[in-house]
């Protein structure tokens, strides 16, 4: 089973290396239901994997000019501090609650990924974002990140980009910087009561840092929008497996069968020129980044 965990991680680098997020979305469950860890050691390996990942992805953006390091950071230290404080208080939450946490930020991601973003300023100048904004964010963003280990480049790119006004492509190489900062922060957080497989984890870290270097070379031959709704429709998959594992069968085959809907209802809407939904969806643009 490691060798598959291990093998399957080039496959979840190479998700992250053609959408540039989503590394804690397959990492968590492929850690906890293929290679047989706990909730909680999954989610402090998937920490490491993702810190990693994010560190190497953000020196090529840092070349191209495309970092902002004052609100990077910033950002990353508050986020250091809040994902440090989360990894700490997950040691007194049970393992089925962090999952099922986990399977909640599963389908928040989903529906950002299937809704897409509208397209924003893409220009380059300096931006300079109030230091206590900053700061809150980072801490909100930081907490989520270190109590169920997801919700990197899906949390701070809306933060900086949305609600800090950033343009998006120094969005996505600023929140980079942020998500090793604060993956690093959440793993010592869970290091204080969670013993790591240190040889299964760096094996997986390798792998999934090949498998992005392989994404990232792949992104210009495939269709940005059609895999991140694709992506999108199997995290929500996903979501549904964890909640029939945690909380009941029934719940995972309710899950299920409203994404199976939501599935036929959007392609049958595709096909139709007047669907009322089209309305409420948005510009989409490339995904943003790891996590």
């Amino acid at each position: 089973m490691i060798a598959l965990t291990v093998a399957l991680a080039v496959f979840v680098g190479i998700a992250l290396g053609l959408l540039g997020g989503g590394g804690s979305i397959l990492t968590v469950p492929l850690l906890a239901y293929v290679a047989g860890m706990d909730a909680k050691q999954a989610i402090a390996t998937s920490l490491l994997v993702v810190g990693v990942t994010s560190a190497i992805g953000a020196i090529s953006h840092a070349r191209a000019g495309r970092v902002q390091w004052r609100t990077g950071l910033i950002f990353g230290a508050a986020g250091m501090a809040g994902a440090y404080g989360g990894g700490l208080l997950a040691q007194f939450i049970p393992g089925t609650v962090l999952l099922i946490g986990f399977a909640i930020m599963m389908i928040a991601t989903a529906i950002a990924m299937l809704r897409g973003r509208k397209n924003l300023d893409t220009t380059t100048g300096d931006h300079h974002l109030p230091i206590p904004k900053i700061i809150a964010e980072g801490l909100v963003v930081g907490l989520v990140t270190g109590l169920v280990g997801a919700g990197g480049g899906f949390l701070v790119v809306p933060a900086l980009a949305l609600l800090g006004g950033l343009p998006m492509p120094i969005a996505v190489g600023t929140s980079l910087i942020v998500i090793a900062m604060k993956s690093f922060a959440g793993l010592g957080g869970y290091l204080a009561s969670v013993q790591i497989d240190w040889g299964v984890a760096l094996a997986v870290t390798a792998a999934a840092v090949i498998g992005a270097l392989i994404g990232a070379r792949l992104t210009a031959m495939v269709n940005p929008d059609a895999l991140r709704k694709g992506f999108g429709w199997f995290v929500l998959t996903m979501s549904s497996v964890i909640l029939a594992q945690e909380i009941h069968p029934a719940v995972g085959i309710a899950a299920a069968a409203l994404t199976a809907v939501a599935a036929v209802v959007t392609y049958v809407c595709s096909r139709t020129d007047r669907c009322p939904l089209r309305r409420h969806t948005a510009d989409p643009v490339h995904p943003a980044t790891a996590a």
